[in-house]
């Protein structure tokens, strides 16, 4: 009987480079994740102000749901659209999937109405492909590699928050939020033609027999799995609920004009993505995944701390914005990693289409429940809430455990 550690074996092969065909197919996947995310984050900086011109912009219910809900439509179709991207390839999935984005922007880019509005972007948010994109590169990376195609689009992700801030101001005025809609289609467009000639063709991992005749709830709804949904849920719960309420403290606490916050974001998040980077790559290569990950939720603790007590004065404020994107790009990029490895190689697309919708419902949660508690209980409460939840988070952590090598 072998007494090899499983994690001296993965110490050991996770140093192998990534194949030319891994880097294509990571890098060019992010992309799409990464263009699909700008054209959800684009609007972000500028609505409320665009919705003061149109008919009901005032009420702050129907411009809340204009924003979020893409999270909720997500949230009902990242299963079904993950469950055919296993039956019908992940390819088409995707490809049909943005074809729906484009339309729900087409739609809102034509829309002068609140009301058509929020119908454009809950089409938006059905063509649900990131389950489909998240188990493609599950199938196009080894299993040493797939926490750095991971981090690859975490850091896209983030690069695209980063120029929906930056840009977004820009564009508002050069074309209003109707152009930057149109834009948003024209891009889901193109981002269709670089799926069909410019993605990797990759086989699917999909052998029937890996399965043990086992359901699909029974192989996915596993308690390693709900652990990592939970995780991702808390994750996105924090992100929303806290710029429910950090904008307004730029501004009313650190003096900081709206049109100057990209000069926070940037250095911040740039910074971040510096710290988090060989943290991630410490984790995989040297087989500490789970000290790294455990470290992470206790930081995103105390950040959110920190916020609750410092966010009235303007350098505890940016420290902790920037701890809590250290912590954020951590995790982006440890979580899905860590379920497209511990869920069957044939209920991948499955798995990440229940982990995209717990990543959904927690945007969708933090916005409506952020908002609802800075309103009836105060700024502080929002963070307070967000400590707590993350507590509960890192009780569960220390039962997280990081898969075997297995091999494709």
């Amino acid at each position: 009987m072998s007494t090899t550690n499983p994690s001296q074996s993965l110490k050991k092969t996770s140093r192998t480079p990534m194949t030319a065909q891994e880097r294509r197919s990571s890098m060019t996947l992010a992309s799409i994740y990464g263009l699909r995310m700008l054209g959800l984050f684009l609007i972000l900086p500028v609505f409320a102000i665009y919705a003061r011109t149109l008919p009901g912009g005032d009420d702050h219910l129907l411009v809340g749901l204009a924003l979020g809900i893409y999270g909720l439509t997500q949230a009902a179709l990242q299963i079904p659209f993950g469950i055919a991207s296993d039956r019908f390839g992940r390819k088409p999935v995707m490809m049909f999937g943005m074809v729906i984005f484009a339309l729900g922007s087409f739609m809102a880019g034509a829309s002068h109405t609140l009301d058509g509005i929020i119908v454009g972007r809950a089409v938006q948010g059905a063509g649900a492909i990131s389950a489909a994109i998240s188990a493609m590169i599950a199938d196009s990376t080894r299993d040493e590699n797939r926490t750095k195609a991971m981090a690859m689009v975490g850091m896209t992700i983030g690069m695209s928050f980063i120029v929906s801030l930056v840009a977004a101001p820009l564009l508002y005025h050069v074309m209003g939020v109707p152009g930057m809609f149109v834009l948003t289609g024209i891009l889901a467009l193109i981002a269709i033609a670089v799926i069909k000639w410019v993605v990797p063709d990759v086989p699917m991992s999909s052998r029937a027999e890996e399965l043990g005749g086992s359901a699909p709830r029974d192989s996915v709804f596993t308690p390693a799995l709900l652990r990592l949904h939970f995780s991702i849920f808390v994750v996105n719960f924090t992100q929303v609920a806290m710029f429910v309420v950090v904008p307004l403290a730029l501004v009313h606490r650190a003096g900081i004009a709206v049109q100057h916050h990209w000069m926070v974001y940037l250095p911040v998040t740039l910074g971040s993505f510096i710290v988090a980077v060989p943290g991630i790559i410490w984790a995989e290569s040297r087989g500490h995944m789970r000290l790294v990950f455990i470290g992470a939720v206790a930081l995103m603790v105390l950040t959110m701390l920190g916020f609750a007590f410092g966010y009235t004065q303007p350098v505890p404020l940016i420290a902790a914005l920037f701890f809590f994107f250290v912590a954020f790009n951590v995790m982006e990029a440890l979580i899905p990693s860590l379920v497209s490895r511990t869920a069957p190689p044939a209920r991948k697309g499955l798995a990440l289409g229940v982990y995209n919708t717990a990543q959904s419902l927690g945007l969708f949660a933090g916005g409506a429940l952020g908002g609802w508690i800075a309103k009836a209980w105060s700024v502080e409460g929002v963070f307070l809430a967000c400590a707590a939840l993350s507590l509960i988070w890192l009780v569960v952590a220390l039962f997280i455990q990081p898969p075997t090598k297995r091999a494709h």
